[in-house]
């Protein structure tokens, strides 16, 4: 019974603990919401509103900062997608914060997933492929630590073709040496696949040369025959032993004793 005994001060604490979080939570999606309501249509605002809190959710911002700076590079294609992919984040924003828990964690996952139904809706990989080189310039290293709506981003862009994840890749990778030096070989996001010709040669090395003994095995015999000596020693003493079991059974050379 000791054993399973709790102290009414270690409940209350807890208790405490958990109205505190409760508190903040309900504190952060009230800025939060305020946030929302007086942000405008124009520009980053309504991305603003989900930098400076406690659930650090940090990048929305940053992206969307970043597709505006960098518009006038993009083909007309890549300009619309701009366009119509951050006022679908925006609106996508106010409208289903409204609809989640309060806690983080569910702010969290609403984001990440209001970022692929947006992306996907308005084709970030039609725009991606068509500017290549402007979607490698936006990626920086340091913004994908840690992890957030920036890595969602690039996760995204990873999956658009093997053109564009190779050029993003050979970025991302530069930059990590130049950030983090000879650790960044030990990481697998930081080094690249072998080329086909060396996996090939690879390959081969690795296949079992044919020995003397099996090349011999593998030679016909005498008369058109492939069957290993052994095999024929052992149909030869199998011959003897059926001729010897005739002999046996043969009337004439079995000797009954009457």
């Amino acid at each position: 019974m000791l054993s399973s005994y709790i102290h009414p001060r270690a409940i209350l604490g807890g208790g405490r603990n958990a109205s505190v979080n409760c508190q903040q939570e309900v504190m952060i999606r009230a800025e939060i919401q305020h946030c929302l309501v007086n942000a405008g249509d124009v520009g980053c605002g309504v991305f603003e509103c989900f930098e400076n809190n406690s659930c650090e959710i940090r990048g929305l911002q940053e992206i969307c900062l970043t597709f505006l700076h960098n518009a006038g590079k993009f083909d007309s294609q890549g300009k619309s997608f701009i366009k119509d992919a951050l006022k679908c984040m925006a609106h996508g924003l106010r409208h289903k914060f409204s609809c989640i828990s309060r806690k983080c964690l569910a702010i969290k996952d609403m984001v990440f997933q209001l970022q692929r139904e947006c992306y996907t809706k308005h084709n970030l990989c039609a725009a991606a492929k068509d500017n290549v080189n402007v979607i490698v310039e936006m990626i920086h290293f340091q913004d994908l630590l840690p992890k957030g709506p920036y890595v969602e981003l690039v996760n995204i862009l990873l999956a658009c073709g093997e053109e564009v994840k190779e050029a993003i890749s050979r970025s991302v990778r530069i930059q990590c040496e130049q950030n983090w030096g000879a650790l960044c070989h030990s990481l697998s996001f930081c080094s690249s696949p072998p080329p086909l010709a060396h996996q090939e040669r690879h390959a081969s090395q690795h296949e079992h040369p044919k020995g003397p003994r099996q090349a011999d095995k593998e030679k016909p015999g005498k008369g058109g025959s492939s069957a290993h000596p052994r095999n024929r020693g052992q149909g030869a003493r199998r011959a003897s032993l059926d001729a010897t079991v005739a002999e046996q059974e043969d009337p004439e050379n079995t000797d009954i004793r009457r």
